[in-house]
């Protein structure tokens, strides 16, 4: 199990790195392997401001659909348009090109309140 000690994490499976005041989330290598593959990835909040843990997005798999929680507040500014061509990146490259969002972060404090590779790793068993 893929769990990059320089990312933080939430108990929804979502990962989070953070660049000054934006933040890139995508979904955790242990989701998209409980998810199985993914067949389309759907986010209709660009350019929207959401509070934390709200809804951003979902997650189509060939058997099920996830929502995305917002790890930490802020504005929507980037999709990664190639998941629209290519959704089977988040199977295959969960922490790189299959990122799926970038946000500029309202609330940096959020951070501090998210787990750590560890922290995660224990939460899914790893």
């Amino acid at each position: 199990m893929n769990i990059p000690a320089n990312l933080k994490y939430t108990k929804d499976h979502e990962w989070i790195s953070i660049d000054g005041d934006v933040a890139t989330i995508g979904i955790t290598d242990f989701a998209q392997g409980e998810l199985g593959d993914i067949v389309y990835v759907e986010v209709e909040t660009l350019d929207q401001t959401l509070e934390r843990d709200e809804v951003f997005g979902t997650v189509e798999a060939v058997k099920t659909v996830s929502d995305l929680f917002l790890p930490m507040s802020g504005e929507i500014i980037a999709f990664n348009d190639n998941l629209e061509r290519t959704p089977e990146n988040v199977n295959s490259d969960p922490y790189g090109a299959g990122w799926m969002v970038k946000v500029k972060v309202s609330d940096l404090s959020q951070w501090n309140d998210l787990l750590d590779s560890e922290a995660y790793g224990n939460l899914i068993g790893a």
